[in-house]
């Protein structure tokens, strides 16, 4: 295993062994994809009680070669499927981020139009009360001064 910049690298032979376990979708020198069905099997056997490292080895995978580090990431991740009710499938090719438009009928388009209308209105009133309270708390602060240096006259 080589460590550059603090990643668990594969060899070209842990990876050759590594795409022989059936539980592999795809694997390169950084990185692992599982299959779901290994997915939704790691978790029913770890909210069991059962240690990653024993699924692991069960499964036909060396804990060793995997790394604790991505272990424990993997942990957190399927936990995190489970906490928020999702199943197991990859969704990194289904969301690039930002809905696409080109796929919307045109009643969503004018509701998502109107929607962004009425953020920017309340926007725009938000901000005019801001700029309202700097030039209260300014003039205020200029009258104090004005009164203090009055006083200090007398």
């Amino acid at each position: 295993m080589d460590e550059k910049m603090g990643t668990n690298r594969f060899t070209e032979e842990q990876q050759a062994m590594l795409r022989q376990n059936p539980y592999v979708v795809k694997v390169s020198e950084t990185s692992i994809t599982y299959s779901v069905d290994f997915k939704e099997r790691f978790y029913r056997e770890y909210k069991a009680g059962n240690m990653p490292s024993a699924i692991l080895r069960g499964m036909g995978f060396d804990p060793r070669v995997l790394g604790k580090k991505r272990i424990d990431r993997f942990v957190g991740n399927v936990s995190k499927y489970e906490a928020h009710n999702e199943d197991f499938h990859d969704r990194r090719k289904d969301s690039t981020g930002r809905p696409r438009t080109k796929d919307l009928t045109s009643e969503e388009k004018i509701s998502r139009l109107e929607h962004q209308v009425q953020y920017l209105k309340q926007e725009n009133e938000f901000l005019k009360k801001i700029n309202f309270l700097e030039k209260k708390a300014q003039w205020e602060a200029k009258r104090r001064q004005q009164k203090n240096t009055r006083s200090s006259k007398k």
